[in-house]
């Protein structure tokens, strides 16, 4: 694992000039003013937004509750004034990171087994085999032919952890999501297929049916996944796509006499 910041990275990468003189701090609301007209950011706001991206990323790797700001700001004092670390210190703190990733990620797969166990037996919440768990809201068209993997199909959802932190959202890009069932995660899978179109589900992901320990993204290790699915519709894998409706040529009329009866 890199923990190298993905914000400004030519600038961070190249060799510092010698003691650089370090710009007076801003008041908050300018750090957070954003670019001025000319779309340029300043000294403090760029720093600003480095440090959000250092944040954002220790958050990620599950070990911001572990990290010692005091320590972290001497270590980019010392690496801005020209201190480089070693291969060795890499090794240390890649090692630090996973082992801290694991221990995050067991205590999130033991929260969520704990949810499952309590939320099983709430009103309306069915549990599978797998031990994937849901509720419905509505039912759908309950006409409509049984979902395939191989199918696609058309989604707004809304994705919650534990906590209630939204990670992702078709309602906030206001577009529905459209995908091949098979190509979701296994959670996902096993919900659309006992889905209708036009069901509105509460769907409750435990881990091993969505990312597991390394999580995805904005979602940690071990983490449950829950999410409110409404299935939109469904075009069966042997459909073929709908094709632009060819003009109609006028019909001249027959030149040729009408047959004689007999």
């Amino acid at each position: 694992m890199c923990l190298m910041m993905a914000a400004a990275p030519m600038a961070l990468a190249q060799t510092p000039s010698p003691k650089p003189a370090t710009p007076a701090s801003a008041p908050a609301d300018k750090l957070l003013a954003g670019p001025d007209a000319s779309g340029t950011l300043s000294p403090g706001q760029a720093s600003y937004t480095i440090g959000i991206t250092f944040g954002e990323q220790m958050r990620h790797a599950d070990i911001a509750d572990q990290i010692d700001l005091d320590a972290v700001t001497r270590g980019m004092k010392d690496g801005l004034a020209g201190k480089k670390t070693t291969a060795a210190d890499q090794q240390q703190i890649n090692a630090y990171v996973r082992t801290a990733r694991l221990r995050a990620a067991a205590r999130n797969e033991a929260a969520s087994k704990e949810f499952l166990a309590k939320n099983a037996h709430e009103k309306g919440v069915i549990t599978t085999a797998s031990g994937l768990e849901y509720k419905v809201i509505e039912p759908g068209d309950p006409k409509a032919p049984a979902v395939m993997p191989s199918d696609e199909v058309s989604v707004q959802y809304r994705g919650t952890l534990l906590d209630g932190t939204e990670f992702d959202s078709s309602y906030a890009r206001g577009v529905p999501m459209s995908f091949k069932v098979n190509g979701v995660i296994p959670g996902w899978q096993e919900a659309l297929a006992l889905m209708k179109p036009g069901a509105k589900w509460v769907v409750f992901v435990p881990p091993a049916l969505a990312y597991g320990a390394n999580g995805q993204g904005g979602i940690p290790g071990g983490s449950l996944l829950k999410f409110e699915v409404q299935l939109l519709s469904v075009k069966p894998s042997g459909a073929p796509p709908a094709a632009p409706a060819a003009p109609v040529a006028p019909v001249a009329p027959s030149l040729k006499p009408a047959p004689k009866s007999n």
